[in-house]
């Protein structure tokens, strides 16, 4: 299990690095929005909240994955990610929420904006 769980993560950051490639998108920029999936992904004790509807850290980061592949050229940085795949539904308008287990709820835009923020201190550099 643990095996297949690592072939399927590996599979999946480089089907992200080809279509980075193919979408000429900056590296430091791909990193950081792989970084902003993987902090979706996990949160195993919280929930997505897309259209009032709630699915698991996992569905959420193939969801954003998926949205990201559709966005193409669109989105060539992490902020971009952030506005056109990550802050709401494209069909409905309503904003994606995360709901932690304690019950809190933040907008995904708001979470991802401060993870995004972290990890540029970190990584020294200001984005």
């Amino acid at each position: 299990m643990r095996r297949r769980r690592a072939t399927t993560w590996l599979a999946g950051l480089l089907a992200l690095c080809f279509a980075a490639a193919a979408f000429g998108r900056d590296p430091l920029e791909q990193r950081e929005i792989d970084y902003l999936i993987e902090s979706i992904a996990a949160l195993p004790q919280a929930h997505f909240v897309r259209n009032g509807a709630e699915f698991d850290a996992r569905q959420a980061a193939d969801h954003l994955r998926m949205k990201l592949r559709r966005a193409g050229e669109r989105v060539a940085t992490a902020d971009d990610f952030i506005v056109y795949c990550a802050s709401g539904s494209s069909v409905t308008g309503q904003k994606y929420l995360i709901r932690f287990a304690d019950g809190r709820r933040i907008e995904a835009a708001r979470f991802l904006r401060e993870q995004l923020t972290a990890y540029r201190a970190r990584e020294g550099h200001g984005g």
